[in-house]
């Protein structure tokens, strides 16, 4: 067996966004994203969100911050697309087809942090 053959499994990353006010982002998750809020360090300079196998750390930064890009493959990004919007959030780029071929929308939170959401 080679050394490639015994690698270690790992598990998903876990992003790291900086933000102004970290409870303020955590109800912002849940609300317009379905986030259910996990913990918040005392003091609120850390804390956390998940929804199921996501999970996403905020860490409280003074401004200027540059925001963080990610992107999200959904199974149903039509049902996800619409989920969200109903829920109120900021859709900054409506779900269409790319000219590369993924079918995408983008949602820019509180922060200025984006998630593109994605399907082939």
């Amino acid at each position: 067996m080679s050394a490639r053959e015994k690698l270690a499994a790992m598990g998903r990353p876990v992003p790291e966004l900086p933000v102004m006010d970290v409870q303020r982002a955590q109800e912002h998750y849940r609300d317009a994203l379905g986030f259910a809020i996990g913990w918040l360090y005392p003091g609120g300079e850390i804390g956390a969100v998940s929804r199921s196998d996501v999970a996403i750390f905020f860490r409280k930064r003074m401004p200027p911050f540059e925001p963080a890009v990610h992107w999200l493959f959904a199974e149903d990004i039509d049902a996800l697309h619409l989920e969200l919007k109903s829920f109120g959030a900021n859709i900054v780029e409506p779900l269409k087809t790319k000219p590369w071929g993924l079918r995408q929308f983008t949602v820019k939170d509180v922060d200025g942090n984006l998630f593109y959401f994605h399907h082939d």
